[in-house]
């Protein structure tokens, strides 16, 4: 499972929270928290205590939103390592689907998300420069030596 360009557009444009009168965008809010906090297990009663999850989630979130690579994550977000550790162990097992699931189940509540019609904006996402396909046209050097 992949997590697609409408997980990233759910994730990006619609945390922005307010902290000491100014908004701190790509964090969950209170709420938002609230409605995937279960969705972890409780942690191990041996072993190293894990790193706090909603600080994770909000680094999956910055990284998300600014496209940035992990290692420019901000340290306030806890070890570039063990975000993307986490988040791709997440994305393999369908935690973020599930995470995803009930922030749009939120917002659809609200009506502030159509359910039948969310979407991205294609322009939006850019794509490897070799992914436009094509290639050297013409006959290879080597087959133009044997004739």
């Amino acid at each position: 499972m992949i997590v697609d360009a409408c997980v990233q557009t759910l994730f990006c444009t619609l945390f922005t929270t307010m902290e000491g009168g100014r908004m701190i965008r790509h964090r969950l809010t209170d709420d938002q928290w609230e409605a995937i906090a279960d969705v972890f297990p409780p942690p191990a009663k041996t072993g190293r205590p894990p790193s706090d999850r909603r600080k994770i989630i909000d680094g999956i979130l910055w990284i998300l939103r600014t496209g940035s690579p992990w290692r420019d994550l901000p340290e306030a977000f806890g070890p570039w390592q063990t975000v993307w550790d986490l988040f791709d162990k997440w994305n393999a097992d369908g935690t973020l689907d599930e995470i995803l699931a009930r922030l749009k189940a939120c917002y659809v509540d609200v009506g502030e998300v159509d359910d039948q019609l969310w979407c991205v904006d294609g322009t939006t996402i850019r794509a490897a420069r070799c992914a436009g396909g094509g290639g050297k046209k013409g006959i290879p050097k080597s087959r133009a030596i044997m004739r």
